[in-house]
């Protein structure tokens, strides 16, 4: 497998390049930027018109980084279908209206001969948890390669040791994708996205539950790891979907975290 096609173009974000440029750049002007660039940040992977504002929040803060950045360690919850551990690809290539962004085989190669590593090319094929993030990048920084790891069933530790692998200095950017409490009313989501906010900024895996955020996962394993390596983070933004584009009866919580 060469090229990995873009399977949520049109739907969760402009298939139009013209469309897509102009939307990401109101976005960004929207939000204002701090001098700090992140090692690490987690961010929504809603539709756009939904999240695509919150996670503008902290793609901002790596702007100053776009010829610093090579490569990004991007991990997502499946949303499809099951995964033991954490799923990788064979492809060459993640393909986005914006162009081709390249896979780095070689440090693809390296996580291989760990046991929660597989390769497996279904998890990636519909999956937009990963996706979504592509064209924000292709924006913001120059040349990049990605690692992209979809990520099922596995312990914080198991993650944790796949992002210290891969953690690298600050050529590496890692991205985990999560929005965070799903169709809840208003106000619990509030409620609950409040608790995740405050577990994230103690780096207290164990108080994220499976209802709280859908990439509870990826999050769990990098609060583990940010834990070992007494790592800062700041909340930049939390929101849902009825601050955003929706009704407030059955609302998506989003946020935007950074770590250092």
């Amino acid at each position: 497998m060469n090229n990995r096609p873009p399977a949520v173009a049109g739907i969760f974000y402009p298939d139009n390049t013209y469309e897509l440029s102009a939307m990401i750049d109101q976005f960004l002007q929207s939000v204002r930027v701090t001098s700090q660039v992140p090692k690490a940040i987690i961010v929504p992977h809603a539709g756009y018109i939904y999240s695509g504002a919150v996670a503008a929040s902290a793609y901002n803060l790596i702007k100053s980084a776009r010829d610093k950045i090579k490569r990004v360690v991007l991990l997502g919850p499946s949303h499809k279908i099951p995964v033991l551990g954490l799923a990788t690809t064979n492809a060459q290539n993640f393909s986005t209206p914006f162009g081709e962004v390249p896979v780095d085989r070689q440090a693809i190669y390296n996580i291989a001969k760990f046991p929660q590593i597989s390769i497996m090319e279904q998890a990636h094929a519909n999956e937009h948890s990963l996706e979504v993030q592509l064209p924000f990048l292709q924006k913001i920084l120059n040349q990049f390669s990605i690692i992209p790891l979809v990520v099922g069933k596995a312990t914080p530790e198991q993650v944790g040791e796949i992002l210290e692998t891969l953690w690298g200095n600050e050529e590496t950017l890692i991205i985990i994708s999560s929005d965070l409490s799903h169709y809840n009313n208003y106000k619990i989501a509030q409620k609950l996205d409040k608790l995740t906010t405050q577990a994230i900024e103690t780096l207290s895996p164990e108080k994220i539950k499976s209802e709280q955020a859908c990439g509870r996962i990826p999050i769990n394993g990098l609060l583990h790891i940010a834990k070992i390596k007494k790592m800062q983070v700041k909340t930049i933004d939390v929101r849902n979907s009825g601050d955003t584009a929706g009704s407030k009866d059955q609302v998506v919580g989003y946020g935007a975290y950074v770590f250092n």
